[in-house]
């Protein structure tokens, strides 16, 4: 049986090279190519393929489109597999796309893509349920969790760290507040407990904030 492939890749190159890819494999056929988030969509909803090939980051913004249309894929059309193809081994990104499950999911990295073999096994596999993590992914998840569990800040609740990342982008107490719809006074209390917990209470308080942050920035990797 041939798998239906629907391709999502806004480089053109790109794209026109896995294309040719996939379809150098007898079991597998692109029916549609796309370069942008709106166009995957449409492709799936029109083709109902067997499985997704995509990018991570396409028009409009160039930010997450793979990652969301995978997601929403996953509510809609529970059976597709998804393989992203990213050049990015960043944790966060993996994290985000098996957010929901492993299910008939794969990220790989596209330096990989050369190698047909392990694309189109990928391709097979998830269409089947299956799900492969590129190893390179797996080391820097591993890597993250450990600088985790080693970090300071380990200590905080969620909702600190969410203040101190605010923080770590120059806002002060008010714009905290505003972008968190939370008032001054709460801010102000969890920034106190956030100096408390990192052991920063005895500074001067310009001086809290700037090793609080930089303590932020050095977990974030």
């Amino acid at each position: 049986m041939t798998l239906r492939v629907v391709l999502a890749e806004d480089n053109y190159i790109v794209r026109e090279g896995v294309e040719k890819l996939i379809n150098s494999e007898p079991d597998l056929e692109v029916v549609a190519a796309c370069a942008d988030y709106d166009s995957l969509m449409g492709a799936v909803a029109a083709e109902t393929p067997d499985v997704v090939v995509t990018d991570i980051r396409m028009p409009p913004t160039g930010t997450d489109e793979g990652i969301r249309a995978a997601n929403e894929l996953r509510a809609e059309h529970p059976d597709l597999g998804v393989v992203v193809l990213s050049q990015y081994s960043e944790p966060k990104y993996a994290l985000d796309f098996l957010e929901s499950g492993s299910r008939g999911r794969a990220y790989l990295l596209k330096e990989r893509v050369s190698n047909i073999g392990q694309l189109a096994q990928a391709i097979r596999d998830v269409a089947r349920g299956g799900s492969v993590i590129d190893p390179e992914v797996v080391d820097a998840l591993v890597a993250a969790r450990s600088r985790a569990s080693d970090s300071p800040l380990r200590v905080l609740t969620p909702r600190e760290t969410e203040i101190l990342g605010e923080m770590a982008q120059g806002k002060n107490n008010a714009a905290v507040a505003a972008s968190l719809v939370l008032s001054e006074r709460a801010v102000e209390k969890h920034i106190n407990s956030i100096f408390s917990k990192l052991a920063l209470s005895q500074e001067p308080d310009v001086h809290r904030r700037v090793k609080a942050v930089l303590l932020f920035l050095s977990a974030q990797g």
